[in-house]
């Protein structure tokens, strides 16, 4: 099927109501496990206290770091299956998963239990590439490139939302009701896809590759466990070093793998494709931004007035100085859109890297005032929302329909390995340099200004590096369209 007769069977059975219909079903369900991503650290320091059994802090970071690894894992294969069984039918499961993932931590206090439903929650990650995939099959041609931006803008709008919400929640009811909102808002989405949401047309047919997705799953469990454990183990300790040499070792071992399999998991030649490896490389130093900005300004504010630079502000208007970059994000994403057509994606996302660079210098540069730390804090949304909406049109330009899912699928694995890196890196820089002082009687301990500077210095740089691997990488000569059937 070429690309005009594939535009004539969409517009025959694809009205612009049940387009739009369509793209809001498909975003709101990004947007409930983009909330379910996030809605848990305002309120990590406090959770021990709200939990009967009273667990360790290092306990209650595995809420965050078992969806950390059952996501990773989730997205590249869940991307695989999508090309081969259905987008719309994994983005069922993923969707699925995060409504009974969110039950089961809505309905106990026990730190197992709620470690084993963040744990199935992870596999949600999955539904915002497979979302991206599915819209690009379904929708016109002109409706493609605004629904990708949208849902895209989806995973910084559900992170900058969740800072707030777990605020409010935290300080004034009980953590259950987080899980709640992502089971409720999951579920009408799940329904809604169900009864709305059409098939994608195309798959590929082939078998399940069931040794390079155990490969991959260890590889990447192996690279960001002790990612997520820095601050409890420390770079130098014997498990960070060692499971950091293993996943070289397995990675390697999958790469040897994958090219030697009739029907792979990964297409490591397509991966290999200079757009792909230069528009993957972009997406882990835009991931590393966005979540160095989540950290950079919520304990920033939270830190007392005596460290120099703080605002003893609380856990709600900490998160509230977020909200503007994610609606800087859902408001930007029609002008990310048609950017993108006007002067390729390429362009679109140097110019987005730019801007994040700019908002991190003026975070280095004004300190003074909560109102600057907000602005400089919505610049950066607004350079994310153009990168995010150019990153999947890059993708979904240089990769055949038959393997959409699977490619957005390892783009998105690319972002979260960015945020992975900011925590990492960004968590071992701040906790590096600390200042203590007694205040009312009570020892305290905080990160200082200058570590601060350094983390927002090494933002600059990633941006920078960004914008440069951006604008190598060449421009389809029909970068608007789809790649044929």
């Amino acid at each position: 099927m070429t690309t005009t007769s594939r535009e004539a069977d969409i517009a025959s059975h694809t009205s612009p109501g049940r387009a739009r219909l369509e793209l809001l079903i498909v975003g709101t369900a990004a947007l409930a496990v983009a909330l379910s991503q996030s809605l848990l650290i305002p309120i990590l320091g406090i959770l021990p206290q709200q939990i009967p059994s009273h667990p360790s802090s290092a306990t209650v970071e595995w809420l965050l770091t078992s969806t950390l690894l059952v996501g990773a894992v989730a997205v590249p294969l869940f991307g695989r299956l999508g090309d081969m069984f259905g987008k719309r039918l994994m983005l069922m499961v993923a969707v699925l998963a995060l409504v009974i993932g969110s039950v089961l931590c809505g309905v106990t206090s026990n730190v197992p239990l709620l470690i084993v439903g963040r744990a199935i929650q992870g596999a949600s990650m999955a539904a915002i590439p497979l979302g991206i995939s599915l819209l690009a099959s379904l929708l016109p041609r002109d409706k493609v490139g605004p629904a990708i931006a949208l849902i895209s803008a989806m995973l910084g709008v559900g992170s900058a939302l969740a800072l707030p919400i777990g605020g409010l929640i935290g300080e004034h009811a009980d953590f259950h009701w987080l899980f709640w909102i992502t089971a409720i808002v999951g579920g009408l989405s799940l329904i809604g896809i169900l009864l709305v949401v059409p098939e994608a047309p195309s798959r590929s047919r082939g078998r399940i590759d069931y040794v390079g997705a155990v490969l991959l799953s260890a590889a990447l469990v192996a690279l960001l466990l002790p990612l997520a454990q820095t601050s409890e183990w420390g770079w130098g300790s014997a498990k960070t070093i060692g499971l950091l040499a293993l996943a070289v070792v397995l990675f390697l071992v999958f790469g040897f793998v994958q090219t030697r399999t009739r029907e792979p998991l990964v297409d490591l030649a397509a991966l290999r494709r200079k757009p792909i490896v230069l528009t993957n490389t972009a997406s882990v130093l835009f991931g590393f931004a966005l979540f160095a900005m989540m950290i950079g300004t919520a304990q920033y504010v939270q830190a007392p007035k005596e460290s120099g630079y703080g605002f003893a502000s609380s856990i709600l208007v900490s998160g509230l100085c977020m909200l503007p970059a994610g609606l800087m994000m859902l408001l930007l994403s029609n002008v990310s859109a048609t950017m993108i057509h006007r002067i390729g994606a390429p362009k679109t996302l140097a110019i987005g890297a730019i801007i994040v660079g700019l908002g991190w210098v003026f975070r280095i540069a004004l300190t003074g005032h909560l109102w600057e730390i907000v602005v400089g804090t919505a610049v950066i949304g607004v350079g994310v929302a153009l990168g995010y909406a150019a990153m999947p049109t890059l993708i979904n330009t240089h990769t055949p329909v038959t393997e959409l899912a699977a490619a957005n699928g390892l783009n998105s694995l690319a972002r979260s390995l960015g945020t992975s890196l900011a925590s990492a890196i960004g968590g071992s820089m701040l906790a590096g340099h600390l200042v203590v002082a007694t205040i009312d009687g009570h020892a305290a301990a905080w990160s200082t200004l200058g570590s601060y500077r350094a983390l927002f210095a090494a933002c600059i740089v990633a941006s920078v590096v960004a914008a440069g691997l951006a604008l190598l990488v060449p421009r389809h000569p029909d970068a608007d369209a789809m790649p044929e059937l």
